[in-house]
């Protein structure tokens, strides 16, 4: 392609009921691969048809009823569909296809965690610690030379600015120092954080908002789950990122927004 592929991540939080949504962002943005997590559909019922409508001709989909799930959709060609299960877990988080230039696409939905970080009293953040480990070792067993790319909901803000207020949110799931240190362990594996390649550290950077705030714009409370990394090789094709903050105040919004790319793949 003569212009950047333009590969997008979104936690849609129900595919069936944001489907106008994503039509919306296609008429917002060019989108040629749609990550999706959060589904909340059963594979039979996914909805492929409204999808290839859109121009998604190519989808790949692991998903379970009313829980998790992920998706790839994709207006150029996908093969060696690939799904990667947590030893011990059998909810639907991960999904990866390899682009038409030998691009190893990852899409991952890591576990929320709930809402108190302590392993004895929630099994639920058990739960998301397990598995960034279980992540973490999988990162390592990959090739960091060849052509990888990671996407998802991580539902961890790893950075001092990925948050409103550090001091405050450092006893929240999310943004716990345990939780942080992995996140950082796993990329360090190998991983560039694109966003950051355009954005420095020192400046607030956020791809969701809560539900519970009244004025999401006006209080401005976000924290930056949502990630796409990529390996060494693929570090010159990186021409853009860019955060959809709008789409938070769209009708029936997820609490995500999109997060994008441009690559000169």
């Amino acid at each position: 392609m003569s212009n950047p592929i333009q590969l997008v991540s979104w936690n849609i939080n129900s595919v069936r009921l944001r489907l106008p949504l994503i039509k919306k962002l296609t008429e917002t943005r060019r989108v040629d691969v749609l990550c999706l997590q959060e589904t909340k559909v059963m594979d039979e019922l996914f909805p492929a048809d409204d999808l290839r409508a859109m121009g998604f001709e190519h989808l790949a989909f692991a998903g379970q009823k009313s829980y998790n799930g992920v998706a790839i959709l994709s207006k150029i060609p996908l093969k060696n569909i690939e799904n990667w299960q947590v030893a011990g877990f059998d909810d639907k988080r991960h999904i990866s296809a390899e682009l038409p230039n030998g691009t190893r696409l990852h899409n991952f939905y890591v576990p929320a965690g709930g809402d108190i970080p302590d392993i004895e009293l929630n099994p639920k953040f058990d739960h998301k610690l397990k598995f960034l480990a279980a992540m973490t070792d999988w990162s390592k067993a990959l090739d960091a030379t060849q052509k990888q790319i990671i996407v998802g909901d991580f539902n961890i803000a790893p950075h001092e600015q990925d948050v409103w207020s550090h001091k405050q949110l450092l006893k929240v799931v999310s943004h716990t120092p345990i939780e942080t240190d992995g996140l950082k362990a796993l990329q360090a594996h190998g991983w560039i954080d694109t966003h950051r390649e355009f954005t420095p550290l020192t400046e607030k950077l956020y791809s969701w908002w809560s539900y519970r705030g009244q004025d999401w714009d006006a209080s401005d409370r976000g924290r930056r789950l949502d990630h796409i990394w990529l390996t060494a090789p693929l570090k010159d094709t990186l021409k853009e990122a860019w955060i959809l903050r709008e789409a938070r105040g769209w009708e029936q919004p997820s609490d995500h927004v999109p997060i994008g790319v441009g690559l000169g793949l």
